[in-house]
């Protein structure tokens, strides 16, 4: 179900499972396979997509969650699927390279999930929805969907959205924060972004994509404590110093342009 192909230094894995591109329990050792080969630092930037025109990850297969409700997990094994689920999406987070969601299509319940587990969301343009339905379909999330959307709206927010069942269209999605930009093409977009992020010095971009997903569950003397330690700690990296010499030897009026990212 997921295919992964690699333009150069990025890795763009596409999730397709016709008709509907429901997410399956076997996709999660897939992805996992996945996850294991870019720990190894093979990429510098992970793109996650749908294979399915105007559907990313439409949501989990709900047969498959009727069947496990009238033919539940063991009690020793209970909730097999939920823990499954949050494994992958936090190994998502633990990866030292960002990850993109190329949100290319309808994109709800586990779909959703995965892609707040990505750093980084593009939603495309046009007749999809994003959200977290489950409380019409009588479950709660339980793949980090509803942590991680408290998180990043707010708890008034999550609530309104959680309790109501709201799926939105990408452009309300954008207004409720809960992506980072819209695009017509969102694999194009993503691509895009991920070149960008590419061409910055790897090792910084990991200790700063680490830092923060660290630092925001501490509270702020912890957290400012630990980002002093890793901007220490990357300081001891002689490589960090290439970027810092390229932009010494601009001419001064032509510094300001190379920080904007247009190149010297």
């Amino acid at each position: 179900m997921w295919d992964e192909r690699r333009r150069e230094d990025i890795a763009v894995a596409t999730f397709t499972n016709p008709p509907m591109n429901y997410y399956a329990d076997e996709a999660f050792d897939e992805l996992d396979r996945l996850i294991d080969g870019w720990m190894r630092g093979e990429v510098r930037v992970v793109v996650l997509t749908g294979g399915i025109p105007g559907r990313f990850i439409t949501h989990f297969d709900v047969d498959a969650i009727l069947r496990n409700q009238e033919q539940p997990d063991t009690i020793f094994e209970a909730p097999k699927r939920s823990r499954r689920a949050q494994a992958v999406t936090r190994r998502l987070n633990e990866l030292p390279q960002p990850v993109i969601a190329a949100m290319n299509g309808d994109t709800m319940g586990f779909g959703f999930e995965l892609s707040l587990a990505a750093d980084l969301r593009v939603a495309q343009r046009g007749d999809h929805r994003i959200g977290l339905p489950e409380v019409r379909l009588g479950v709660t999330p339980a793949g980090s969907g509803l942590t991680r959307l408290t998180k990043l709206v707010g708890r008034g927010r999550a609530l309104d959205l959680i309790l109501r069942a709201r799926v939105v269209t990408p452009e309300d999605a954008l207004e409720l924060g809960l992506v980072t930009e819209l695009a017509d093409d969102a694999v194009d977009a993503a691509l895009a972004l991920a070149g960008e992020i590419a061409a910055m010095p790897p090792i910084t971009v990991a200790m700063a994509k680490k830092a923060i997903h660290q630092g925001a569950d501490l509270p702020l003397e912890q957290a400012l404590a630990f980002e002093i330690e890793s901007s220490f700690r990357l300081k001891q990296s002689p490589e960090i110093t290439a970027p810092m010499r390229e932009y010494l030897a601009l001419p001064l009026e032509e510094r300001r342009r190379w920080l904007e990212g247009s190149g010297s």
